[in-house]
């Protein structure tokens, strides 16, 4: 069944009302004209949905209220007409919210099983609306104290009055958010604004005078537009002002408030005093210079966030280390024998004055940061702070003192005397009571009804008794989960953390003390430099326990990622999924596959003849249905509904699939479901399943040569596909015969005759008692025989003749007994004609169908099918694409999901997209062009999808193409459309969305359909829905398309255009192109190409921001939508709302999505990429997911059902495919545990559905702060779970998504998604969901959020600490003296195992490999990783690993998170050397280098190093580290390789080092440039990050302290002077340079020689200086070199303070030599990174490799070949 018809015509006189065209110009003219155009469906009397009219009637019941003043009422308004008179609401916005209301009353009103009467809108309806919208106002109203303002009965029963008020404050609070503009993010000033106008609507209805005018009252926003001028402009002019002190997100954030301290504002009651109503707007909360304050939380930029949010977590690693070091010093064998003694538990006890002092330090940092909150108003939160930190020291001095006290007494006594123990008892009481807290705590968790009963209770007594404990906030109260996911969750971390601390103590921290003990031991060490400290160890234990520390805080990572594998893969195949994973699976279970359709997508109402849904019916059902036991459902047969139901399905997704160029003619007529046009007794199955089947029954057959039919029959039987093909292609036969022969004559009569005479056989049993099973065979042959000629484009008509004159030789021979020329003339099957006749039998009886008849080809082609296959047809269809998504949807309707309800009854749904400025559609230009190696993007498509590509032309061909060349002429629309569809475009995003409209018409037509409408579509599919491929494989070539066909036939038999009606009420598809109306005006390619998308889907709206110019110097904003109207060809307007300003005040994206939000409808929303992709297969599940709102999952029940995606990118490279494994492994498995058992699943991606009405009454489906929300997606989910809801996560179905392709787009975006985690440490959402939910939904929180960052960056610092450590000891002379004892050998071996897997990708490999295995198999999850490790996967998640590292940490100390666009192109360019560098050169390479310089002097003066094997086993991890970090950027890059490039990239490096600044120049163009800039950060960070920005620094100095004692000049001096007389070599330096750059910039333009003479003069006295230190000092010509290792450090340690002083030093002379020494040293660094580069490049082979670890094989030949074709070229 084709859904492509557009809607028929209908009168243009149904209106919901608009203006008569686009308006580009400015707002529409004031008063009603005449509304002609609608958005989603005409609203008026006539529309043949009752429920619409209902819901109309109801908006209607104006009755008897007071008319608005000063308007003329007309009896066709309503109630949003009235409220919109009486508060000054728009015009257009008023209609927007009637559509809006009206869609969803009557959406409602259809869900209800029975209504009482379908003429009049349930009040229960209306009731259950209003309780949802306003629930967000009333929780607000009752934690203030407020009386709500709704006044309405607590009776579901209401009289019509109360209706009407239920309809008007639902429409009052829908019509404030429609025109609410930014104020959509404050979702509490909303409720605060809904509270007054409630108010005055009361006063309204219940006619209320006012004092001063003696006058019915009237609201104070009476008026055209008052809404918008007296109360959103106020508010949106103060969110303006305070992001204008921002500085574009770059001031410090307690400087200036954000969107939630704006909200915030309102969870204090003083927001009535201080706004009033009507507002104030000379209240200091309006005044932009006012200290208003932050109101409920400081974001600061620290670390030490991560302890203050999470610091339950670091309390216990900390008191676990604390007390695993003292029991672990006692050196037994195992900590408890160690406990036996009283000594080391009294020890143990000093962790409660660890706890103590924790809590203090606790204390301080909330001091710290959060000072600012405390206001006059808020005075009570200054005492508690202080108190806090008071009673934290006071309890760490009171442990403190009873602790000496204890061992005082002891020591005293020489024994544990009873004073002694009287005190360790006085110390227990203390800590008893010290833990009281955290005993409640448990105890609550324990009960968590409890907890969240206390927390969202608003009595005052239970804020006094928790005012110590946690701060009163309006979000984050009751998120305690039920008692059954407590102990889910529970159970898997005590697993986790017991795995954990019995490997810390036994494999990290028992193995050090013995080391420890002997370090401290060692006396008369000799010192190789000037020791400040003598006879003190302490600092090298120290540097010896710093790694292990380092990976024993982190390396809870590693064993969540085991665990949480282990238990995906659990889940997963609990859920059943990965049991169909091949089309092998599919064959075998392809009967049970058309039942579970039929049980899953076929409503519940219409199969089960209306029983009541039962969850235990439906679960057995299930049961039967997955493991074929019994009979689930009667047998799919011939003539059921069920069969031409299943059959219309799966058709349609075959047809898709051809449309989508997948499949190709030829498997399309293998894998559908044909009609039974034949009057086959069988159901005919997919050509697929029955290949080889009756082959196999013959040879059951000559097995059986004198075997009853009976047991022959029942042997056939036992295959279900067998019995079929056999019963079809006997029926198939006789059909063609009779059809082929000429009726009416002899031949006919003989052909009848014989199958009569086998038909009687048959029915008496007789079959193999009659006939010689031998010569099946034969006649199998023949008639393959014929049915070959039959096929032939040109028919041999003589051959066909011969042909059939043959097979009708083989059924002679076919009977047992033989039988006379006679005997065959009187049993009918002889010719009557004379011996004598010269005319042979079949002659002239033979007439062909002619070749119009495309349905007899079709069916003489199927039978040739079946009757010639001998292949298991395994390999159907090929492309590996439509393999998997039929793999995947069949094993989907086995796994668990409930039950589709008819379209009529589901949920409606909108989809949601934003778009900026991407592409929309490839142009010609943008497809033929050739990238420097002559590879055009169409050429790279045509390698990557070339079976794609092949079906694509065959498509073409039947459709009317003549020869390719027309491909880029009439053609050229289809070839953009395919390039796009394999792109990451807006086309194909719109393509994949629309399928759920298609899906939903076709789901609504079987709903409403009779048995008779859909055999009737199912019968003409027969007739036309194959007419060009049969006429493609006739070589007839046809321009019809397969999805030409319609529903023509069937609606004269069902209501016209009722499926489409439904469908509209269902879904709409809104795009929010921001820049949409700009692309207008300046007439862009952009605009046309969107244009042509709304004109070819009609359930899609384009949203967009118009900026008018009023001619006054002002400029005015509207949100604006449009759709494409069919009956006039153009696009219409349909709502115009103006803004109070410019909508981006925030983050780019949740703002262009808040504008749109108010045209979306329906109950759920879900949000979608501009990179995402959709199924057809998988928008027929839509209904049954959006049922998972109905259902509890825990003690909640869903706000965002979380759905699976299908990264499509992945066939692109290999590093598509790295990317590919590890977002997959994450949007399946991680988000399968987070989901369920963890319960901390957030809002990670853009396929999750929302409850729509749930969020807009919350703050929306982002946040859009500036800079803290860069990601935005993730703070809709800890929203979500602060404000109650809760998310699910779902695999039945899934959405595509693209991702990035090139290295550096990858790179770009997780330097975005780093950054945005690094500002979620700072943020107010990170701080309560780390405080308010339980300890261990807090932990798996932690660890899959900032946790996962975090314990990246200490991966790296491991590897800094480790190498630092072992270069001091190396180089201060402790090493040496250490060699003695290597007991410490097993702890570091321990500690560079574990860095060196979390280093290669242990995070994400072990959810790959889990995931595969569950989905493709062992064997083929251990092949891929195998074949990745092969394509280099290690240097990649190593490299990313740097990459996350160093944007994560900067983002955190200094800011500079912004949103980078990585583009979404196909990458098959080369990228060159400058903008490698120009990426990588801060946050890897000059990281790399710096590593390389510390492993070559500790391999210059370890005493370790001299063995090499011990050498190579310690640092191995750490080359491979910096190895990856130098040549990864190089390794991925196309071409990265090729000599020719590698010296124009080295030229065009040198010409952008050495290109001026400028006022116009680029980052691109110049490297001052691109320094500057590189270094903002250090403009705009903070006191404490320039303090440690210059501590880190200080580490570099190291380098020439330490190696100066080495040189032969020091003479083995360890004075301090020596140190000190080595800065004269940094003096003598940089006086050389400064004084060669002088010269260069005096005398190099004009008078060169004597630039020239300068450079010999200073060459010469260098010389001179090197011969007469190596000759009268003890100078080696090594000891040269070995300086450079020393030197060039501190200056580039001097080069980094400089840049963090750079706004004092900037005004001197000094800041050019900076300057200049800055550039000198990104040459050096340049050459160390381009020298492995070059030397790869110049060796042979190399290349060629890179290519193909880069590109599959198809595409790495591919690239050779254009090369050559490119080399030709240039010889002619």
């Amino acid at each position: 069944m084709s859904l492509r018809r557009p809607p028929q015509p209908r009168d243009p006189s149904y209106g919901g009302g608009g203006s008569t065209s686009s308006m580009a110009g400015g707002p529409p003219p004031p008063g009603p004209p005449e509304e002609k155009h609608y958005n989603i469906i005409p609203v008026q009397p006539s529309f043949p949905f009752p429920e619409v009219r209902a819901a109309e009637a109801a908006l209607r019941s104006v009755g008897d209220l007071r008319k608005p003043p000063f308007v003329e009422w007309r009896d066709d308004m309503d109630l949003l007409d009235w409220l919109g008179f009486f508060f000054g609401f728009q015009r257009d916005n008023v209609r927007n919210q009637r559509e809006h209301l009206i869609l969803h009353l009557a959406n409602a009103q259809m869900r209800i099983l029975s209504p009482a009467d379908y003429s009049a809108l349930d009040s229960s309806v209306l009731y259950r609306f209003r309780r949802k919208l306003l629930k967000n106002y009333t929780y607000w109203c009752s934690y203030l104290g407020r009386k709500s303002n709704v006044w309405i009965s607590a009776r579901r029963e209401h009289s019509a009055v109360d209706r009407r008020r239920e309809i008007l404050y639902t429409a009052l609070y829908l019509l404030i958010w429609g025109e609410a503009a930014n104020l959509r993010f404050v979702p509490e000033c909303i409720s605060y604004i809904f509270h007054h106008m409630a108010m005055e609507l009361n006063r309204i209805l219940e006619d209320y005078i006012d004092e001063n005018t003696g006058r019915p009252v009237i609201p104070s926003t009476s008026g055209e537009d008052a809404f918008l001028n007296l109360v959103v402009t106020p508010f949106y002019n103060i969110i303006r002002t305070e992001v204008d002190k921002s500085r574009n997100g770059t001031a410090p954030y307690s400087n200036w408030r954000n969107y939630d301290d704006i909200n915030e504002f309102f969870w204090r009651r003083r927001c009535f005093e201080r706004l009033k109503w009507p507002i104030d707007v000379s209240s200091n909360f309006f005044v932009a210079n006012s200290r208003v304050g932050k109101t409920g939380f400081v974001e600061q930029r620290s670390f030490w966030n991560l302890y203050r949010s999470f610091d339950r977590l670091w309390v216990m690693l900390i008191l676990f280390f604390q007390a695993a070091v003292i029991v672990a010093w006692e050196g037994t064998n195992y900590p408890w024998e160690a406990l036996r003694s009283r000594d080391v538990q009294v020890k143990v006890l000093t962790v409660f004055i660890t706890w103590a002092g924790l809590r203090f330090l606790q204390s301080l940092i909330e001091v710290g940061t959060q000072y600012r909150r405390v206001s006059r108003d808020s005075v009570l939160l200054g005492v508690r702070i202080i108190l806090k930190s008071i009673f934290a020291a006071g309890w760490t001095v009171a442990f403190s003192v009873l602790y000496e006290r204890i061992w005082s007494q002891r020591n005293q006594d020489g024994r544990w005397s009873a004073e002694a123990n009287r005190r360790l008892v006085a110390f227990l009481e203390a800590a008893c009571v010290f833990i009281i807290p955290e005993l409640l705590a448990l105890a609550l968790f324990i009960l968590p009804w409890i907890r969240n009963f206390l927390e969202d209770t608003n009595f005052r007594i239970f804020y006094v008794l928790t005012w110590w404990f946690q701060t009163r906030v309006f979000v984050g109260r009751g998120l305690r989960e039920g008692l059954v996911d407590n102990i889910k969750y529970s159970l898997f971390w005590v697993v986790v953390l017991a795995s954990k601390f019995t490997f810390s103590y036994f494999f990290q921290i028992k193995p050090m003390v013995l080391p420890t003990k002997d370090i401290l031991q060692l006396r008369g060490i000799h010192y190789y430099w000037h020791q400040f400290f003598t006879n003190s160890n302490r600092f090298a234990v120290g540097l010896l326990w710093l790694p292990v520390v380092l990976v024993y805080l982190m390396d809870l990572q590693i064993w969540y990622s085991i665990y949480s594998s282990l238990v995906g893969a659990m889940v997963g195949m609990f859920s059943h999924l990965g049991e169909i994973r091949d089309i092998q699976q599919l064959r075998l279970r392809f009967q049970f596959f058309a039942s579970a359709v039929q049980f899953n997508l076929m409503p519940e109402e219409q199969f089960l003849n209306n029983r009541p849904n039962n969850r235990f019916h439906n679960a057995i059902e299930r049961l039967k249905l997955r493991y074929g036991l019994g009979r689930p459902f009667k047998k799919i047969e011939k003539n059921q509904i069920e069969t031409y139901r299943f059959a219309l399905l799966w058709n349609e997704i075959i047809e898709t699939f051809r449309e989508e160029d997948i499949i190709s003619d030829r498997e399309v007529e293998l894998l559908e479901l044909p009609s039974n046009s034949w009057n086959i007794s069988v159901i005919r199955w997919p050509c697929f399943l029955l290949c080889n089947e009756l082959l196999l029954a013959l040879d059951q057959a000559k097995e059986l040569v004198d075997g009853p039919d009976k047991r022959l029959w029942r042997k056939i039987c036992k295959h279900e596909y067998r019995r079929c093909a056999v019963t079809e292609s006997y029926g198939c036969i006789k059909h063609l015969l009779n059809e082929i022969v000429k009726e009416g004559s002899e031949e006919q009569s003989i052909i009848i005759n014989l199958f009569e005479e086998i038909d009687h056989a048959i029915r008496m049993e007789k079959f193999t008692q009659k006939y010689k099973m031998t010569a099946l065979p034969q006649i199998h042959s023949k008639l393959k025989d014929l049915l070959e000629l039959i096929n032939k484009p040109k028919k041999d008509m003589s051959k066909v003749v011969q042909a059939l004159q043959a097979l009708f030789e083989a059924f002679r021979d076919f009977p047992r007994e033989k039988r006379t020329i006679e005997q065959l003339r009187q049993d009918g099957l002889g010719s009557l004609r004379p011996n004598t006749s010269t005319v042979l039998l079949f002659e002239n009886a033979v007439e062909l169908p002619s070749v119009e008849n495309a349905s007899f080809y079709r069916q003489v082609r199927r039978l040739h099918s079946i009757l010639a296959s001998r292949d298991s047809m395994n390999n159907v269809p090929k492309n590996l694409e439509a393999r998997r998504r039929m793999a995947f949807f069949s094993n989907s309707l086995f796994m668990n999901m409930p039950r589709a309800p008819q379209v009529e009854k589901m949920m409606a749904l909108s989809v949601f997209t934003p778009y900026y400025d991407e592409e929309v559609t490839y142009s010609k230009e943008q497809l033929w062009k050739e990238n420097e190696d002559g590879v055009s993007t169409l050429f790279y498509l045509q390698k990557i999808y070339e079976d794609e590509w092949k079906n694509f032309m065959e498509r073409m061909h039947r459709e009317g193409m003549g020869n390719e060349k027309e491909i880029w002429t009439t053609k050229l629309r289809d070839l953009r459309l395919w390039a796009s569809y394999r792109g990451q475009t807006l086309s194909r995003t719109v393509r994949g969305m629309m399928y759920y409209y298609k899906a939903l018409k076709m789901l609504a037509f079987l709903d409403s359909a009779s048995e008779m409408d859909i055999s009737g579509e199912s019968q003409e599919l027969a007739s036309l829905g194959s007419t060009s491929l049969d006429g493609a494989m006739d070589g007839l070539g046809t321009s019809r398309s397969p999805s030409s066909h319609s529903f023509s036939g069937v609606n004269n038999r069902v209501n016209q255009g009722h499926e489409y009606e439904t469908a509209m009420m269902k879904y709409v598809y809104v795009v929010s192109c921001q820049k949409y109306g700009a692309q207008k005006a300046q007439k862009g390619i952009l605009a046309d190409e969107i244009l042509h998308l709304m004109k070819n889907n009609e359930a899609l709206r384009v949203a967009y921001v118009d900026e008018v110019n009023t001619g006054r110097g002002e400029v005015k904003y509207y949100s604006v939508l449009v759709r494409y109207d069919t009956q006039l060809e153009e696009e219409v307007e349909i709502y115009r709302i103006r803004l109070p300003g410019p909508f981006k005040l925030g983050e780019g994206k949740p703002e262009n999505q808040n504008h749109a939000i108010i045209f979306t409808r329906g109950d759920a929303i879900q949000t979608i990429d501009m990179n995402q992709d959709n199924y057809f297969e998988e928008a027929l599940k839509i209904r049954n997911l959006l049922e998972e709102f109905r259902s509890n999952y825990g003690i909640r029940k869903p706000t965002i059902l979380g759905v699976r995606e299908h990264i499509f990118t992945g066939s692109v490279s290999s590093l598509a495919w790295f990317m590919s494994a590890q977002e997959t492994s994450f949007v399946t498995l991680g988000q399968r545990v987070l989901a369920n058992p963890l319960k901390v699943r957030m809002h990670y991606g853009h396929p999750d559905v929302f409850d729509r009405f749930w969020f807009l009454t919350r703050g929306g489906i982002s946040k859009a702060s500036k800079i803290i929300n860069i990601s935005e997606d993730i703070f809709a989910g800890f929203n979500c779970t602060l404000r109650g809801g809760n998310v699910t996560h779902h695999e039945y179905i899934q959405v595509g998504k693209g991702r990035d392709v090139g290295f550096n787009q990858i790179s770009k975006f997780e330097a975005k998604v780093a950054s945005g985690n690094g500002e979620q440490v700072l943020s107010r959402d990170i701080y309560r969901l780390g405080h308010r939910l339980d300890f261990f939904r807090m932990l798996s929180f932690f660890y899959t959020t900032v946790g996962y960052y975090f314990n990246t960056m200490m991966v790296v610092l491991t590897v800094y600490s480790f190498l630092w450590g072992r270069l001091y000891l190396a180089l201060s002379g402790i090493e040496a003296a250490m060699m003695q004892d290597s007991n410490n050998n097993k702890a570091l071996g321990t500690i560079l195992n574990q860095q060196f897997l979390l280093q290669i990708g242990l995070f994400t490999a072990l959810p790959m490999i889990a995931e595969n295995y569950i989905e493709l198999g062992f064997l083929h999850s251990i092949w891929s990783f195998f074949m990745m490790q092969i394509q280099l996967s290690s240097i990649f998640y190593t490299f990313s690993m740097g990459t996350r590292t160093h944007f994560f940490g900067r983002t955190i100390l200094h800011g500079g998170a912004e949103y980078k666009g990585t583009g979404r192109g196909f990458v098959v360019e080369h990228k060159s050397f400058t903008e490698n560098y120009r990426l990588y050169a801060r946050s890897h390479f000059v990281k790399a280098i710096e590593l390389g310089v510390i492993l070559i002097v500790y391999a210059l003066y370890s005493t370790v190093a001299r063995n090499t094997f011990v050498y190579i086993a310690m640092t191995i991890s750490s080359w491979f580290l910096v190895v990856s970090w130098i040549m990864a950027p190089f390794v991925f890059n196309p071409s990265g390789f090729d000599w020719l490039k590698t010296v124009y990239d080295w030229d065009d490096f040198l010409n952008w080092l050495w290109y001026r600044r400028g006022l116009s120049t680029t980052a691109e163009q110049s490297w001052e440039t691109w320094w500057y800039e590189g270094h903002d950060h250090l403009r705009t960070t903070g006191l404490w990050g320039k303090l440690l920005e210059i501590i880190l620094n200080l580490r570099f100095f190291f380098f020439q302290y330490a190696i100066v004692y080495q040189l032969g000049i020091a003479g083995g001096s360890t004075s301090f002077f020596v140190y000190l007389l080595s800065w004269i070599y940094m003096v003598v330096a940089t006086g050389i340079y400064v004084i060669i750059a002088y010269a260069r910039d005096k005398y190099a333009a004009k008078q060169h020689i004597y630039y020239r003479l300068v450079q010999l003069l200073v060459i010469v006295l260098l010389i001179l200086l090197i011969v007469v230190l190596l000759q009268f000092t003890s100078l080696a010509v090594l000891d040269i070199f070995t300086s450079l290792m020393a030197f060039i450090p501190t200056g580039w340690a001097l080069i980094s303070i400089a840049l963090v002083l750079r706004p004092y030093l900037k005004s001197i002379t000094v800041w050019e030599t900076v300057v200049a020494l800055a550039r000198l040293y990104d040459i050096i660094f340049g050459v160390i990174v381009m020298a492995p580069v070059a030397l790869l490049s110049w060796l042979p082979g190399f290349q060629s490799m890179q290519t193909r670890i880069l590109f599959n094989e198809a595409f790495s030949r591919g690239l050779q070949i254009s090369r050559i074709l490119t080399g030709r070229k240039s010889d002619h």
